[in-house]
């Protein structure tokens, strides 16, 4: 769940407060914790380091690989809106689309356009996906083949997407995660019956791509393409 970043008071830092102290908490703060599915490759990476680090062209590669690893799967607190009737990016990235479409058939929300907002995520934005609105897991279908992706040029064919549908007081909603060839890897950790609040990570993508969210007709989009999302903090749709 998004938490609002603890404050000094919070970590009761007072002025009787060590200098260790001070610097941890300010360590806490500067340095965003780790998504535990990053765990796997910073510990590889770390491994291969420690076997080869008497020989510089294995050691730091190895360093290096670790140190973008780290940053990649940065899961950083963010604090949503208090704004009801709202609903906030599900990723970091870019709004590429910003229109109406039809959604995937497994999300079970009809076969006319719904409005739509896509965010693309490159390898330097924090890959986990949040809830853009409270509400409780319908489905989740995983999908691992091909299918179509016209509409986003630089994607290939084949591809691997995980849609989630949730219920909310506004309606059904739909969340895509999108991954491509390279190393793709979803992981949904909401499952049917899930309660999520606003803001609060449910998952992941390993090294790219895309997030679209599907809303019900009527719900006024609040982005454009080429802005920039704050996952769990940046409004994108406003809701009846």
């Amino acid at each position: 769940m998004a938490r609002r970043p603890r404050t000094p008071v919070d970590g009761h830092l007072t002025e009787h407060s060590t200098g260790i102290e001070h610097v941890t908490e300010l360590i806490r703060h500067t340095v965003p914790p780790l998504h535990p599915a990053g765990v796997p490759f910073i510990a590889g990476s770390l491994g291969v380091a420690a076997v080869g680090r008497r020989r510089r062209w294995i050691r730091v590669p190895a360093l290096l690989t670790a140190a973008a690893c780290a940053g990649f799967f940065r899961h950083p607190p963010r604090v949503p809106p208090t704004t009801e009737a709202v609903a906030v990016a599900p990723a970091d990235g870019e709004v590429t689309l910003v229109d109406t479409h039809v959604p995937p058939a497994e999300l079970g929300l009809g076969s006319e356009p719904l409005p739509r907002v896509s965010i693309f995520l490159s390898v330097f934005d924090a890959h986990v996906q949040r809830a853009p609105l409270p509400g409780v897991v319908d489905t989740v279908v995983h999908t691992d083949g091909q299918f179509l992706s016209a509409d986003l040029p630089e994607a290939s064919d084949r591809n691997e997407r995980s849609s989630l549908r949730l219920a909310t007081e506004y309606g059904p909603i739909g969340v895509v995660q999108i991954a491509g060839m390279v190393a793709r890897r979803i992981r949904t950790d909401a499952g049917p019956g899930d309660s999520l609040e606003l803001g609060q990570t449910y998952g992941i993508i390993r090294f790219g791509s895309r997030v679209d969210t599907y809303f019900p007709t009527g719900t006024e989009l609040t982005v454009y393409s080429g802005q920039r999302a704050i996952a769990a903090e940046t409004v994108i749709a406003r809701l009846q």
